[in-house]
């Protein structure tokens, strides 16, 4: 686990320090000069804010550096930066052909354009709390009631050189929750590995094939042989038949019908899912956010 762990602090604070070394030099010269940091735009030059450009030995090493780690460190919030990392060390062509799906479709291009993003910020949760019952932004709030989660966690992308590529990345791990939301599953392990694969069906991201082929060792052999049974399954019919959703601008929907938009999409529910909270305790919850809601608007 610790040398995991410093196989990715060292490949990061590597590549940070590069970045450091060719903008001195930059602005020295004019130019990038001869000191041991390459010309080569993938690997001198960041592309947008936050941005940590590697070289092809940086990159694979972080990769490896990151799979290990997801698997040794059972602390969730340092799995998750592992995870994030190995999905954008990972991701080679299959961003390519995602963006081309959004391209192919009139949604995925408006998506591509505005570039919207998910977060408490820019999605105001007490505004989809007063949607009418059945509405995808009401089910949505709802789900992240139900399920104690916010979109304020994802991570940002640093390890992808096209920000248009980047930029994609960011939409599939922002719109995450949305998947769980339409799908009708929570976050526990079992059904995180349900969407995973249900992921890799219908979006083909490697990330989520690793997460789906070594996550499983977490699960009990019960829960395991009931994934493998009813679960997956489900995900690749469900998920492989349904409509690409990295084109749905989500946003856009929030006064749908959400029975209608899984129509639409061509899903269907999963096998029932063994939630923490009760669906009323959630609704009760999204309802008293309605009341205080407008209550703070009529004062």
């Amino acid at each position: 686990m610790l040398i995991a762990s410093s196989v990715a602090s060292t490949v990061r604070s590597s590549a940070i320090a590069k970045v450091g070394c060719c903008k001195a030099s930059a602005l020295l010269s004019g130019r990038h000069r001869n000191n041991g940091c390459s010309t080569r735009f993938s690997s001198t030059t960041p592309a947008y804010e936050g941005h940590i450009p590697l070289n092809w030995f940086e990159n694979a090493f972080l990769a490896v550096g990151s799979a290990v780690m997801s698997l040794a460190d059972p602390r969730r919030h340092a799995r998750t930066d592992m995870i994030a990392a190995l999905g954008e060390t990972t991701a080679g062509p299959a961003l390519s052909r995602l963006r081309d799906r959004m391209l192919e479709s009139a949604e995925g291009r408006r998506v591509l354009k505005d570039r919207p993003r998910v977060s408490t910020t820019t999605v105001d949760m007490n505004k989809l709390a007063q949607n009418p019952e059945g509405s995808f932004g009401r089910a949505y709030v709802t789900w992240l009631e139900r399920c104690g989660v916010t979109p304020d966690t994802r991570a940002p992308v640093h390890y992808i050189d096209d920000p248009e590529l980047a930029y994609v990345m960011q939409r599939y791990r922002e719109c995450h929750d949305f998947y769980h939301c339409i799908v009708n599953l929570p976050v526990n392990v079992e059904s995180e590995l349900a969407v995973k694969y249900f992921e890799f069906a219908n979006l083909g991201l490697p990330v989520a094939a690793i997460s789906a082929a070594f996550g499983p060792l977490r699960l009990n052999a019960q829960k395991r042989n009931r994934l493998f049974s009813e679960y997956v399954p489900w995900a690749f019919k469900c998920g492989g038949s349904a409509q690409s959703l990295i084109t749905v601008y989500w946003e856009e929907r929030w006064d749908q019908n959400i029975e209608e938009m899984k129509k639409e999409f061509g899903i269907w529910d999963p096998p029932e899912a063994r939630w923490s909270r009760p669906l009323s305790e959630a609704k009760a919850a999204a309802e008293k956010r309605t009341r205080e809601s407008q209550a703070s608007q009529n004062s």
